[in-house]
């Protein structure tokens, strides 16, 4: 039988805490992005919130601009595009996060990998669910 391929969103603090480190449960995922037992999914909203926040010189001094979009188009080149067609707002508690709750609905999501979980608790009335990297490599067998 064919193991599930689980479809994640990638939230953006995950994506900048893996270009900071290479040591935690981030980069670690981030380095697995080829692998077979899940897919990313993105929209064009996400992919110019990863450019607007990995470009700010504060919070990613060691990466270049022209490093930050090799980033971008191999995480585009291995995803799955989304187009979002409707608006599911508001409803968490942070509208600045509803796109990112669109884009897994559309993707038929099983998993938000974020380590703002509490800010997604409502994803769950739509078979989503938030978790951090750790927990999510637990859940693909990576690490035990």
């Amino acid at each position: 039988m064919k193991a599930k391929v689980f479809q994640i969103i990638i939230d953006t603090n995950v994506l900048l805490s893996a270009l900071r480190s290479q040591f935690g449960a981030s980069f670690r995922l981030l380095s697995l992005i080829e692998d077979m037992r899940f897919q990313i999914n993105l929209s064009v909203a996400l992919v110019l919130e990863y450019e607007d926040v990995l470009k700010r010189p504060a919070l990613n001094p060691n990466l270049t601009n022209q490093q930050i979009d090799d980033i971008l188009d191999f995480l585009c080149q291995n995803a799955n595009l989304r187009e979002i067609f409707y608006l599911w707002r508001p409803t968490l508690r942070d509208p600045k996060d509803d796109f990112v709750l669109e884009l897994a609905v559309e993707s038929d999501c099983d998993y938000i990998v974020t380590f703002n979980t509490k800010d997604f608790a409502e994803a769950e009335k739509f078979g989503i669910k938030a978790v951090k990297p750790k927990e999510f490599l637990r859940i693909i067998g990576e690490i035990k």
